[in-house]
């Protein structure tokens, strides 16, 4: 399996050489690995996890406030993790553990866990789902499910979680000032609640961004909903429109969807700032998605027949364009067709 990485490299990158990498793909590299095979991969956003085949866990990038920091910990029979910039969740056989980034040793000791839960040998569902429930990104660390719900994914906002169950449905709770739960509203919910809109559409793939939310149906068809700042929803962004008029200025914040600009727009152009309802996105040539995946606010969808599409933020270079535009429609990455 041969891993590629693309976006800021300035963290601490396993790629050969550590310049923020604004360019095409390159293969990950790393003179630490000697015959392990890299099996997962999980960005953050100043450091990447990486889990090797013999059950190792890597963090490459800034590590305990330390730039540029590899730091190794070896046969922790480590099988999944999901990072964050405040906790780090790993997944191990027989237990899940929560350790807070900022008192890691960058030594490689491994550290006494903020919180942990013992599993059963039979466990093996996906991560973040472990028995009766799920862990969480923040305090408690943990969420009891009702056992009506038969899982099969689970993916983790910044501020909602999204559920697929064994029979193709989607379920979402959390926050959703962003629209991201799909619910045609911008209410917060509590309790998993189904996404209506998709009744009838039997979905095989879930993932979560920041703020958007993005599904895959069995037959390909591809729906995103929530937060489209930056066009990650592959809808027409306003923001972009803005960047692309050099006499026009769009009053920077967090928040900017709809802050004031410097320049009239098109009363007849339609741009989507929040998208509460699942929306359906065209890839060019009506290519059917396979898988999907999202960064805080870009997406990435491969498809059925091995090709890449991202879209969205592209600061950084996140894309794979060999550029650091945004974009508010899918664009296949060029690199991976000669390979």
């Amino acid at each position: 399996m041969l891993w590629f990485g693309f976006g800021f490299g300035g963290f601490g990158s396993l790629r050969s050489g550590t310049e923020a990498a604004l360019s095409a793909p390159q293969p990950v590299q790393h003179h630490g690995l000697d015959g392990e095979t890299l099996t997962k991969a999980v960005p953050s956003w100043s450091y990447t996890a990486y889990v090797t085949d013999d059950g190792s866990l890597l963090l490459s990038g800034c590590i305990a406030g330390c730039p540029q920091q590899c730091v190794w910990f070896h046969h922790l029979d480590c099988q999944d993790v999901l990072p964050s910039e405040k906790y780090l969740l790993v997944l191990m056989k027989g237990r899940a553990e929560c350790w807070d980034v900022a008192h890691l040793d960058c030594a490689g000791t491994v550290p006494e866990p903020l919180w942990k839960m013992e599993l059963s040998d039979g466990h093996n569902a996906a991560f973040p789902l472990v028995d009766k429930g799920h862990v969480l990104l923040q305090p408690p660390f943990f969420r009891e499910l009702g056992p009506s719900l038969q899982t099969q994914k689970m993916a983790l906002g910044n501020e909602h979680v999204v559920l697929l169950t064994c029979d193709g449905k989607v379920l979402t709770w959390g926050a959703g000032r962003h629209g991201q739960l799909g619910h045609g509203d911008v209410e917060d919910v509590s309790a998993p609640r189904l996404v209506e809109a998709l009744h009838g559409v039997t979905m095989s793939e879930v993932a979560a961004g920041g703020w958007h939310t993005v599904a895959v149906s069995e037959s390909g068809d591809l729906y995103c909903w929530g937060w489209n700042e930056s066009g990650q929803l592959g809808l027409p962004s306003k923001t972009l429109q803005v960047e692309h008029r050099p006499d026009c200025t769009i009053f920077s914040g967090f928040s900017s969807e709809d802050g004031p600009t410097g320049c009239d727009m098109d009363e007849d152009s339609e741009f989507i700032g929040i998208q509460a309802f699942p929306a359906l996105i065209d890839l060019p040539q009506e290519i059917e998605a396979a898988k999907v995946s999202c960064g805080s606010r870009h997406t990435a969808a491969a498809t059925r027949s091995g090709e890449l599409f991202t879209w969205g933020w592209g600061k950084y270079g996140q894309l794979g364009h060999g550029d650091t535009k945004n974009l508010d429609q899918p664009k296949r990455v060029e690199f991976f067709l000669p390979e």
